[in-house]
């Protein structure tokens, strides 16, 4: 498996296609707003290959006080075939020792894709994260936050880091009109 940095410059159309097509659109910040902040804060934007072929990506946002993964997709064709787990892993293991931070859509909210949600909840239980009991609702949508390593979880840690993004994201360039 091949692990490439990315930056504004070397995103290509397939990693953009996989993030269009692997969140929910309430999920997503827009692409080029993605782009911008992966140049403006200190992300580590991964994707991964086999040769050429797109396996998935990763971001991560690092912090001092935890490590929050903040996307991470792999093409539905290779869900279910063990590319996940290893790209977990990797992540794990380049986060070994540091305290890591997930938020997902909540296995418990009743909606259509809840089994999915469950076994993706099921999938990060068995690679060591636990329950927070910490969530939030956005757009609808409620995310349950899982922690992996020491320490715990509160609402004032997700608001913090929920500040620290605006932060970036108000510093942003504004289009002209």
């Amino acid at each position: 498996m091949i692990e490439r940095q990315i930056i504004k410059t070397n995103a290509d159309e397939a990693l953009r296609r996989l993030y269009e097509t692997a969140f929910p659109e309430e999920e997503q910040i827009p692409w080029d707003d993605l782009m911008h902040l992966v140049d403006a804060m200190p992300l580590d934007f991964t994707s991964y290959y086999d040769d050429d072929k797109l396996l998935g990506f990763t971001v991560v946002y690092p912090r001092k006080s935890f490590n929050w993964f903040w996307y991470f997709a792999v093409p539905v064709e290779l869900r279910g075939k063990g590319v996940g787990q290893k790209i977990l892993s990797r992540l794990i293991e380049k986060y070994k020792g540091c305290t890591t931070i997930l938020d997902m859509e909540s296995p418990e909210q009743v909606c259509e894709n809840q089994a999915v949600r469950r076994r993706r909840h099921a999938f990060y239980l068995r690679n060591g994260f636990r329950d927070t009991g910490v969530g939030r609702s956005f757009g609808g949508i409620d995310y349950t936050i899982m922690i992996m390593g020491e320490g715990t979880f509160t609402m004032k840690d997700y608001d913090d880091i929920i500040a620290e993004l605006r932060s970036f994201w108000d510093a942003m360039p504004k289009p002209e009109f």
